[in-house]
């Protein structure tokens, strides 16, 4: 089968398609036809191996786990043995965490793990990108800032992946939500059912002296200390981006009348995230969520989908193609 692999960090040029074994499921797994996948913000720092804390996860000289990609979705070709809740022809999707290996032909997954059946009214494309944003997106608003209806959430990096779920997701809460974005992505946000939409090249969120119950940001451009006081006493500050700061603040925080939370929603465990994966293409199929997809590339154009995920400015998720048209037809 055919795979991006690397065996070295570096920028996208070190990502390369090569031929590997299909896998063979085993008793408790199936394998999985992937249609599409994924390139991600993990992706792009599993690759580079920076910031340097990366390399914890990923291997701290070169790449531990060499296929990368995480969001899938596609149709299962293969069961092994005791296989229950999938057959063969099935559609589903899902996530593999720290194991990676999405970024590839076929992919094996346990039963158990990450992976829901998808709804005949979700695409493959829109399904990979659905995981992309909204596996991380829920549990921040859900579980690290009990977002209820009437609160005030105010969403940054709106127009990302994980930014266009949260604004999304927290309508679907019954909250009021702000975006702020660039002047580029204003209609989307907009689209996206905020109520509000700020555009940061000229007006700093943080500014709004206690106007918000939950800031989230989903990219990592502001900090707890600038952003506090345009939280509400008794809000939260979310943060996607992992930092020596935040770890401390969300410590001592807790002592303090708003709260910093930091969350690593990717090492979550498999059951958390299955009953994650089937509300969110419950919403998808409902056309609650709709998640934006800013390019589709082929698997052999892979380096091109890093090359625009580094530049920091998508709109929505960047999803690889790995069925071939004429094997997809």
């Amino acid at each position: 089968m055919r795979a991006a692999s690397y065996a070295r960090y570096g920028g996208p040029e070190v990502v390369e398609i090569a031929e590997v074994p299909a896998p063979e499921p085993g008793p408790g797994e199936i394998r999985v036809r992937v249609h599409a996948a994924s390139v991600g913000a993990a992706d792009s720092a599993a690759r580079s191996g920076t910031p340097w804390f990366a390399r914890l996860a990923f291997g701290l000289r070169r790449p531990t786990h060499t296929v990368l990609g995480s969001d899938f979705a596609g149709i299962v070709d293969a069961v092994g043995d005791g296989v229950t809740r999938f057959d063969v022809g099935d559609r589903v999707f899902g996530a593999t965490g720290a194991s990676l290996g999405a970024h590839a032909e076929h992919l094996l997954v346990a039963e158990s793990g990450a992976v829901a059946s998808l709804p005949e009214g979700v695409g493959m494309t829109d399904a990979a990108a659905l995981c992309d944003g909204g596996l991380t997106a829920l549990p921040f608003l859900r579980d690290g800032a009990r977002v209820q209806a009437g609160m005030r959430v105010l969403v940054n990096g709106a127009s990302g992946s994980v930014g266009a779920a949260a604004v999304q997701l927290a309508k679907q809460f019954g909250a009021e939500v702000t975006a702020v974005c660039g002047p580029a992505h204003v209609e989307l946000a907009t689209a996206l059912g905020a109520d509000r939409v700020l555009d940061h090249t000229r007006t700093d969120f943080t500014r709004e002296r206690e106007g918000f119950d939950v800031i989230f940001d989903a990219v990592g451009k502001s900090s707890f200390r600038g952003s506090r006081r345009a939280l509400v006493p008794g809000g939260t500050y979310l943060t996607t981006v992992p930092s020596g700061a935040i770890m401390l603040q969300q410590l001592t925080s807790r002592l303090g009348r708003r709260r910093a939370v930091i969350m690593f929603t990717g090492l979550r465990p498999d059951a958390d995230k299955a009953p994650d994966l089937e509300q969110l293409a419950a919403l998808a199929a409902s056309g609650a969520v709709r998640p934006p997809i800013e390019r589709e590339v082929a698997l052999d154009d892979v380096a091109t989908a890093h090359r625009i995920v580094d530049t920091g400015h998508k709109a929505g998720s960047v999803i690889l193609r790995i069925v071939r048209a004429e094997v997809a037809a």
